[in-house]
């Protein structure tokens, strides 16, 4: 059975041919079985179709490597979604211009990513902007924001 590790370096290349990065990779067994869980990253959004044909593709090449060992296990192939904490310079970069909740031991505070020079983000909160280095910070989300529906808008 191969570690985490060893199926990250697996399956990238795989990713990588239909464009898509492996963001994570998360092994967990539930019960009799394992479920192997692939978060994709890219740098533009990943649709429904993306994630279908990128799982066929991880699905057929865990079937013919047989990588997995013979013990049953679930694919669960994913994007990484807004919920997923920033963790990585490429999620500082692909979110400028998105609101974020910032959690650190220096930081805490909510606003908008205006800049990105690895390692240090550019927040815009109550009309100023903080520099702060990235690895001061404990966690990071982006938070979801809602348009309020404007009529004038309406087609």
């Amino acid at each position: 059975m191969a570690t985490v590790a060893e199926l990250t370096t697996h399956l990238s290349p795989i990713v990588s041919a239909l464009g898509y990065e492996v963001d994570e990779v998360e092994l967990t067994t539930a019960g009799r079985r394992r479920v192997l869980e692939v978060i994709l990253d890219a740098e533009t959004p990943i649709d429904l179709n993306a994630i279908s044909e990128a799982t066929r593709a991880i699905s057929n090449y865990l079937d013919e490597s047989n990588i997995m060992g013979e013990k049953p296990y679930l694919l669960e192939v994913s994007s990484r979604g807004v919920s997923r904490p920033l963790t990585k310079p490429a999620h500082w970069r692909r979110n400028i211009g998105r609101l974020v909740e910032i959690k650190g031991s220096a930081n805490n505070l909510t606003g908008r990513i205006t800049a990105f020079a690895d390692p240090v983000v550019t927040i815009a909160e109550d009309n100023k902007e903080i520099e702060i280095d990235i690895n001061t910070i404990s966690k990071a989300v982006i938070e979801v924001e809602f348009k309020k529906f404007d009529e004038s808008e309406e087609g």
